[in-house]
């Protein structure tokens, strides 16, 4: 695989087909960029959408980029093949590929086989991309852990909720209750894969950011590392909902540091003194949380 990847926190969806939204999305302070080849493309401008990210992504800025995912066709639409070939010239500049529609771990098979192909033909590092599949139909959410699992280039799932709902028969909802199976089957699948968090489908109504909050909440609390958006006044939004807080953060310090004496000591359990019990699994949530969290800022002395 390459370059270490930060929690995609927010990831930020943009048309294949416009370059210069495709610049302006990775500007947007979001964690990762989708550049869309598939929903967002109609068909007869699918040439028209490869040919602009593989002129557009050489061009990006490379300081504090974000991570660079591209969403290719489905596996079975007659047009993955292309788009992976297609790429070869950019592929030095994408981290991840978005398979949509995933619901067979042979279809994530065939595009590491593709991906590998191409990355033979273009001369550049084996097995550096990774793959993420999108979840978002019956049969793809039950068949969630084999999907983590299918290939090393996995590197985690993303659920979609369009799809889904419509399979269902349902209307998706701010809170998502109608969707508590599905998205805590991702999650579970991708923590039994050893693969980071998954990622959450996107809040559709861009009128409501009341909902949208209650969304990556609820996310957040289920188990996800973060969001896709779909524009970028919702980046702000979500990456509030999926920021650690300073309250986490003190929690965390207090715990690491408790636990680290004790383990001096030769003890595996302690009690805190506002009373929460503390071991090996807990002592570890609070590791995973500074792992993840912003350094202290220096105050220089006087």
């Amino acid at each position: 695989m390459g370059r270490a990847l930060p929690l995609l926190r927010t990831l930020l969806f943009v048309p294949g087909d416009r370059p210069d939204r495709i610049a302006k999305a990775a500007a947007s302070g979001a964690v990762g960029i989708a550049i869309d080849l598939e929903d967002a493309v109609a068909v007869s401008r699918k040439g028209v959408a490869r040919e602009a990210v593989t002129a557009t992504l050489p061009g990006l800025a490379t300081k504090a980029a974000p991570v660079i995912c591209v969403r290719i066709n489905a596996i079975d639409s007659g047009f993955a093949e292309d788009d992976v070939a297609a790429l070869e010239p950019a592929l030095h500049r994408i981290d991840l590929v978005i398979v949509p529609m995933s619901a067979e771990p042979d279809g994530i098979r065939r595009v590491a086989q593709l991906l590998s192909r191409a990355e033979r033909s273009a001369a550049t590092q084996s097995g550096r991309i990774g793959i993420v599949p999108l979840v978002e139909t019956a049969a793809g959410i039950l068949n969630a852990q084999t999907l983590a699992a299918a290939d090393p280039r996995v590197h985690t799932l993303s659920f979609g909720p369009a799809d889904l709902s419509r399979e269902l028969g349902i209307v998706p909802t701010a809170d998502g209750d109608e969707f508590l199976f599905a998205r805590s089957q991702l999650v579970l699948a991708a923590a039994a894969a050893r693969c980071p968090p998954p990622v959450d489908g996107p809040y559709l109504d861009l009128g409501d950011d009341d909902g949208l909050a209650r969304s990556a909440s609820r996310a957040r609390a289920l188990g996800f590392s973060g969001k896709q958006v779909i524009h970028p006044a919702q980046i702000a939004t979500v990456a509030a909902a999926f920021a650690i807080s300073s309250s986490e953060i003190e929690w965390a310090r207090e715990v690491d540091a408790a636990f680290t004496a004790a383990e001096a000591e030769g003890v595996s359990s302690i009690r805190l003194p506002n009373g929460t019990f503390v071991d090996y699994p807990v002592a570890q949530r609070a590791r995973a949380i500074l792992a993840y969290a912003p350094p202290p800022i220096a105050v220089p002395s006087e």
